[in-house]
């Protein structure tokens, strides 16, 4: 890469222990001159520069000297004070220190609610014990309601109160009887309540009957 410093390449070769540090980013140390062995021995790590990183990065280091670029070979804190003053690095800096302010203020604002939170959780818990336990209570008994009225208006219970009143309605056509035959009711009043109480029975017989029959 350095072919157009001429008759210095070998002049700029750094130092074999100086490649090998273990601090330097084996993608720029692979692409530093040396010798053939070298180059095979050491595994090519995978690039993710794009083209335009890589320009931008080439563009900072044509205008080097060869003094500047051995100091960044062999100089940890000069590449590390180099690397950030990328723009590529400037721009993940600034990100990294917007999420980590973002972060901060959520977390604040998370902290910052956090007795209301408990306040709101202490209220559903009385509510839970107090009025949900009455409510349920009322709930219950309403249900306990429905069901009642329910069995009361189905067909079955419906003729079984039916067949209850016919049997009231012909105890009373009865004791009338007896009364008449004992003369406790004289005739005309006995035979309007009679023929009322068997004007009854029949009605609901005949209701009794067209509900069996369907």
């Amino acid at each position: 890469m350095f072919k157009f410093w001429g008759s210095q390449e070998e002049q700029v070769r750094p130092p074999q222990d100086v490649i090998t540090q273990s601090w330097y980013p084996p993608s720029v140390s692979s692409s530093h001159p040396g010798t053939p062995g070298s180059t095979s021995s050491r595994p090519q790590s995978p690039s993710h520069v794009s083209p335009a990183e890589a320009a931008g990065i080439i563009s900072a280091l044509k205008d080097k000297s060869v003094d500047e670029l051995r100091k960044l070979l062999s100089d940890k804190d000069a590449y590390n004070q180099f690397l950030l003053s990328l723009d590529q690095i400037k721009i993940q800096n600034n990100l990294r220190d917007e999420l980590r302010e973002e972060t901060l203020q959520l977390a604040s604002e998370n902290m910052e609610k956090e007795p209301r939170i408990m306040e709101l959780r202490n209220q559903c818990r009385i509510i839970r014990t107090t009025e949900l336990a009455a409510a349920e209570e009322k709930l219950n008994e309403l249900d306990r309601k429905k069901k009642e009225i329910l069995n009361l208006c189905s067909p079955a219970s419906l003729i079984r109160r039916l067949q209850e009143r016919m049997k009231e309605t012909e105890e009373e056509s009865d004791n009338l009887h007896r009364q008449l035959l004992d003369r406790e009711i004289d005739l005309g009043s006995f035979t309007h309540k009679y023929k009322k109480l068997r004007m009854d029975y029949h009605r609901r017989a005949l209701i009794q009957l067209a509900a069996t029959t369907t």
